[in-house]
């Protein structure tokens, strides 16, 4: 069973990783094409740093993912500890509602929000799409932070009230630091999903604003480009970096509270 378990695991990897590395390899292709690899060269990177808007869409769209993340992170943090603070019966009403935004389709929730912004007479342009990311993030945050919550000892609540601290200083000192990991893998895992997301940014951003995810699309609507391997490559190098912050993060935390 356990060879079975690992033939298949590795299965999974091969097929997941493959086509990433495909995509790799050709990036370096002097052959401008990916119909056969003719040799190593560095030209569609070059192309690629060289290339003004693509390199204004890339810090865009790093900007956009990263106060989006934040700002959902704090909602999010926020929304989960008054989730946990409802009664029982009311939490379960609030955590479904939450849990259909997570399964909802993208095209579905891209369209809700562009007849939202449509009917208020909102210009669509950073703020709508930023606006909307937060949107579909919060939920992540919430899903991310409300478990860890529910494992924090009451004990250490009230024994800071009976200690004499605010709402503020108890939040403060005692449950947004036991909540930090969780807070930590939310955001992350919000920048993750807006830095990924098309379906939604498709339907919202209007004409003075794009991100890498709608690029990428109208530009390979013209054709393959190795420009778009070479940037590839780099988004998945950064992502590989963000990974390994993030473990290093969330290790560095659990060792202080250990």
């Amino acid at each position: 069973m356990k060879k079975l378990a690992h033939f298949y695991l590795t299965f999974v990897f091969i097929i997941l990783y493959v086509p990433i590395f495909y995509l790799i390899v050709y990036s370096f292709n002097s052959g401008g094409d990916m119909n056969g690899f003719t040799g190593i060269t560095f030209e569609h990177y070059k192309d690629m740093f060289s290339d003004s808007r693509l390199m204004l869409i890339l810090l865009q769209t790093f900007f956009l993912s990263f106060l989006s993340a934040l700002l959902a992170a704090a909602i999010g943090t926020f929304g989960a500890i008054w989730i946990y603070q409802v009664k029982q019966k009311r939490q379960q009403t609030l955590l479904s509602l939450n849990n259909i935004l997570m399964v909802a389709p993208d095209v579905m929730i891209g369209a809700s929000f562009l007849l939202l912004f449509t009917a208020l007479g909102f210009q669509l342009s950073f703020i709508s799409v930023l606006l909307s990311h937060i949107a579909f993030s919060i939920p992540i945050v919430v899903l991310m932070v409300l478990p860890r919550l529910k494992e924090m000892n009451d004990a250490m609540i009230h024994a800071a009230y009976d200690l004499g601290a605010t709402t503020w200083q108890m939040l403060r000192e005692v449950m947004l630091p036991y909540l930090t990991p969780a807070i930590i893998s939310g955001f992350f895992m919000a920048f993750t999903y807006s830095l990924d997301d098309f379906a939604v940014t498709f339907f919202v951003q209007g004409n003075g604003f794009s991100t890498l995810s709608v690029e990428i699309y109208s530009r390979a609507r013209r054709g393959i480009s190795l420009e778009i391997n070479a940037l590839s490559t780099i988004v998945f190098l950064f992502s590989i970096l963000l990974v390994i912050g993030y473990y290093y993060i969330v290790r560095e935390r659990e060792d202080k509270h250990a």
